[in-house]
């Protein structure tokens, strides 16, 4: 035993004796600053700056990944038809259809725990308007999620550039018929202006109810987990149902980001002035009013939650909390004051 543990000199243990105390940080590893609520949150400046700034970038990241995804499958799917580029089909609508599933799961997935996975400038509007989210964190959260899903576009389209080449028949030409309408959307040509936006008005409002009920606690309550999973099959049904006709954006970042991106890579102005600015009235407020009729409707017949204003308290009902709920709870022994 004495040749395995030795004795320390003396002078080494004056030195080192900080390094044996039992509550010393180099004897206990990494501290967790979490479990203490003496101690700051921020153990260091950057743990603070990150705390102010996760939500809008898991927003940047989820609306990211929603673009990169489903732009990606649009690409592969359609790209792939022309026999220059692939001597046979890489995908068809199921798998576009799929890839937008999947982008927006994952988009969810990955910044539900951040920022709330909204991943959607018109679900940031209606929760603002219905549930009570901060008015003062929507342009913030707009603004990273449009940013995301223009980021995540041009990644897709760096990855197809020479596919598009072919398919348009050079690099110095872009055309939105060919493969701009890869990117943003554009309603069909048989399809009027009144019927394009109703149809993203009653996908957007679908797509809204399944996250409320999906959400609800009095709903199941649902599984950890189970909300980015739901979502996927919802998306998946709206688009295969109801996608046809306009390419079911359902998103005014997921249209608008890789529409600008569009018009910078040089497809021109014909990006925004298709349809006499279509990209406004109906990819941009066809999904926020659909959103916002269907969250009132939702809170107002179904909802229980205290966190809606249609389940806010009146005045006579606080006043009669506070002078009889109040006065039954207090605890016994305690003298009231006249």
């Amino acid at each position: 035993m004495t040749g395995i543990i030795e004795k320390p000199r003396h002078s080494e243990t004056s030195n080192n004796s900080y390094a044996t105390r039992p509550n010393d940080v180099s004897t206990l590893g990494v501290v967790d600053f979490a479990d203490c609520d003496q101690c700051s949150q921020y153990p260091n400046r950057w743990s603070n700056i990150r705390e102010h700034i996760s939500a809008p970038v898991a927003e940047f990241m989820g609306a990211f990944i929603l673009c990169l995804l489903g732009c990606g499958g649009n690409c592969q799917a359609n790209l792939s038809a022309n026999k220059n580029v692939s001597a046979s089909p890489a995908g068809n609508a199921v798998t576009s259809n799929l890839s937008w599933a999947i982008g927006l799961s994952l988009g969810v997935w990955v910044s539900a725990n951040y920022s709330g996975g909204h991943v959607n400038p018109a679900v940031t509007i209606a929760l603002a308007t219905v549930r009570g989210f901060p008015w003062k964190k929507v342009p913030i959260y707009i603004l990273a999620q449009l940013l995301g899903a223009l980021c995540g576009a041009g990644v897709a389209y760096a990855t197809y550039f020479r596919a598009i080449d072919i398919v348009e028949g050079g690099s110095n030409i872009r055309t939105v018929a060919v493969t701009g309408n890869l990117f943003a959307t554009y309603a069909a040509d048989y399809l009027p202006s009144v019927s394009a936006f109703f149809a993203e008005f009653i996908g957007s409002a679908m797509l809204l109810t399944a996250i409320f009920m999906a959400t609800d606690k009095r709903n199941g309550p649902a599984p950890p987990g189970i909300v980015p999973l739901a979502i996927f099959f919802v998306i998946l049904g709206i688009s295969s149902a109801l996608g046809m006709d306009t390419g079911a954006a359902l998103n005014p970042a997921r249209d608008l980001g890789p529409r600008i991106l569009t018009a910078m890579v040089g497809y021109g102005r014909g990006v925004f002035n298709f349809r006499n600015q279509y990209w406004l009235w109906c990819p941009i407020l066809g999904p926020i009013f659909g959103m916002l009729m269907a969250a009132f409707f939702y809170d107002a017949m179904l909802y229980r939650g205290s966190d809606s204003i249609t389940n806010k308290p009146s005045e006579e009902a606080e006043r009669h909390h506070l002078h009889s709920c109040a006065r039954r709870n207090k605890p016994r022994g305690v003298a009231e004051i006249v």
